[in-house]
């Protein structure tokens, strides 16, 4: 869910392994970032509104990544994703690093660049360390 930046090279990325891909967002024209050659699905809708879900193909989903520029419904789209379709890789991109790390405790995988740099130095410090 998302086609910006993040969401799109994410699908180009993932169709090029050869996965099967479908891009949810609000806006149709954020779908000509994917390119001529994306062969995915693309749905214009609310990436957390059932019917929307079930156009994208969510009941044969192996993962779901919400990618949008909301937290709120990034998170609300990963747990209906998680929760009500069982889907089992979900992650969702929090850009508030205080409730990334309250929806990482309640089991949902956040994408946060404060938390994911901290965690980066925080690796290179200790190794630095051990040197």
């Amino acid at each position: 869910m998302g086609c910006g930046r993040v969401g799109s090279t994410l699908a180009v990325d993932l169709q090029k392994a050869g996965h099967t891909v479908a891009v949810i967002d609000q806006n149709r024209e954020a779908f000509r970032r994917l390119g001529a050659d994306f062969n995915g699905r693309t749905v214009a809708g609310v990436g957390f509104d059932r019917d929307t879900l079930l156009e994208a193909g969510i009941e044969k989903a192996d993962a779901f990544a919400a990618v949008s520029n909301g937290d709120n419904s990034n998170i609300l789209a990963a747990r209906v994703a998680r929760e009500n379709f069982g889907v089992k890789n979900v992650v969702a991109r929090i850009y508030d690093p205080g409730r990334a790390e309250i929806y990482q405790r309640l089991g949902i995988n956040c994408s946060n660049r404060t938390l994911d740099h901290r965690s980066n130095y925080a690796k290179t410090y200790t190794r630095w360390h051990k040197i």
